[in-house]
């Protein structure tokens, strides 16, 4: 059975740092997309950033130039650094994956993070 395991969430300060981890095993399938959304109580679930097998990434406005995401595609494995954390950036974050040729997005079970002083 697949599993998804998230990792990385936590308390920081404003200006702070963290570094949320996402991997996928026991997965036969190949992976396109990976990414994480962010969803704050009562609020949509709104996508923060993704990338592609390929490499290619999207950013939501409000994180560009402070959050970076990379890939570890032999590890099925997706990162999120997130620098210069504001306290509006406090949300639970769900990483989430799409297999090639697929539509069916899969969500992790989700990691707070609070930014906090």
């Amino acid at each position: 059975q697949v599993q998804l395991v998230e990792s990385g969430g936590g308390l920081v300060q404003p200006g702070g740092s963290l570094k949320l981890s996402c991997t996928v095993s026991r997965t036969t399938y190949s992976i396109n997309l990976m990414g994480w959304y962010r969803q704050t109580s009562g609020d949509e679930r709104d996508l923060v950033a993704s990338i592609s097998r390929g490499g290619s990434t999207n950013y939501a406005e409000s994180v560009k130039g402070r959050f970076t995401i990379s890939r570890d595609n032999a590890n099925n494995t997706v990162y999120l650094q997130m620098n210069y954390l504001k306290p509006e950036d406090t949300s639970i974050y769900y990483c989430y994956y799409i297999y090639f040729g697929r539509s069916y997005i899969h969500w992790g079970q989700g990691t707070q993070v609070t930014v906090s002083s």
